[in-house]
Parts: C-alpha cells; sequence; structure tokens
C-alpha cells in the first residue's frame, strides 16, 4: 500500500522543529516503508538581522529547556562561546536544499546536523564557514559546496515559504497529510504521529503499524 505522505513545514533555528524532527525520524524508523516525510522550508527570520546582541541572544537560549524537558525531544544547551547569533533562516535552509541535491541520504544527514550543530552545540549554522565546516564533517564532496549559491535553491526555499503562508501556516513546526489543506501546528508527541498514521491506513483499508 502507498506510504502514509506527511509535508512538514520547518525552520532550523526553531527549538520545537528539533523537537518534531525526533519525533518524526523515530515515527519513520518504526514503521518502516509505511511513513513518507517532505520537509519544505519555512523563514521565521525571512532577512538578516545584522547586529543582534549576543548575550541577549544567550538569555534567549535559556528557554530552549523547555523543549529540551520534553520526551522524545533534541538535545539542548544554552548558547556557549563567542559565535552568532543567527543572522536569518535561509542560509542552513539553502545548505539543507544543497545536500538534497545530492540524494535523499544527503538530505537526512545535513538535516540533523544542522540542528544538532546548533542547538546543541553553540553553532551559528547561518554562518557560512559553519556551514562548510558541517558539510566536510558529513563526508560530502567539497566542491559540490557550491550548489548552496545555486539561485534555483534560493528560489525554492522562497516559494516553499511563501506556498506555506498561502495554505495557511502560520508557525511551525507545521504538519498536513499529502493532498489534505488542515494543518497541525507544534511539535506534538510521538502517539500522535501514530495515531494518525494509523487513522489514515484504517481509512485506506490496511491494517495498523506493527
Amino acid at each position: 500500500m502507498e506510504p502514509v505522505r506527511f509535508i512538514v513545514h520547518s525552520d532550523y533555528l526553531c527549538p520545537w522543529c528539533y523537537n518534531a524532527a525526533v519525533r518524526i525520524d523515530r515515527l519513520e524508523r518504526d514503521t518502516p516503508g509505511e511513513v513518507e516525510i517532505e520537509w519544505r522550508s519555512y523563514l521565521l527570520r525571512p532577512k538578516p538581522s545584522p547586529g543582534r546582541d549576543l548575550e541577549r541572544f544567550r538569555a534567549y537560549t535559556r528557554s530552549w529547556s523547555r523543549p529540551g524537558a520534553e520526551s522524545d525531544s533534541g538535545t539542548f544547551r544554552v548558547w556557549q562561546g563567542d559565535a552568532g547569533p543567527p543572522s536569518h533562516s535561509v542560509p542552513p535552509q539553502l545548505a539543507a536544499k544543497a545536500a538534497a541535491s545530492l540524494g535523499e541520504a544527503s538530505f537526512r544527514r545535513m538535516h540533523e546536523r544542522l540542528l544538532r550543530a546548533y542547538f546543541a552545540e553553540s553553532r551559528d549554522i547561518t554562518d557560512r564557514g559553519t556551514l562548510r565546516s558541517l558539510w566536510a564533517e558529513l563526508g560530502l564532496p567539497e566542491d559540490e559546496f557550491a550548489r548552496i549559491d545555486d539561485p534555483a535553491l534560493l528560489r525554492e526555499v522562497l516559494a516553499q515559504h511563501r506556498e506555506a503562508q498561502e495554505t495557511g501556516v502560520t508557525g511551525v513546526p507545521a504538519v498536513q497529510l499529502a493532498g489534505n489543506d488542515a494543518v497541525i501546528v507544534g511539535a506534538h508527541p510521538l502517539d500522535l504521529y501514530r495515531r494518525w498514521v494509523e487513522r489514515t491506513r484504517a481509512r485506506r483499508g490496511a491494517p495498523p503499524p506493527s
């Protein structure tokens, strides 16, 4: 039977998106071949914000303890060091799209690496040097990093953000069933996503996931 396909609108600077990514990754691993995920760009900071205060940003990151205290969460820590603050949402989205152009496996590794680098390692994933380092750490072809500058990828990122807004997405993470305009906003418990899969499969006449 055709997999249950979800569209997930997400921003790499959003701590709740990190939790959603952890849970959805587990959902895929627990139901192999039964779930398919399409990650789409959403931009909480669509334009650069130069001159942001590092200490104010560091204080803000203390709020990450809240998503970090949930079950099935990502790894969070208060910002350490003098890197950042992040400038805007576009650079990590471009890095993820560039990795995706090399294949699904490359995208998945970059997707997870961007989130972990930012929230757990205090690395500014909007900095080009940081993105290049992450690219190298993943063993992706060095000469392919230039894909990040492909204007087509920027157009894709902006188009996905615009389409999400037109669909009615007002915050992230936001998940919708492919072909359905209804959107669920927030990093919901893993069991909710599982029930969503089970109900969808039941409507299609398939047995629930094992």
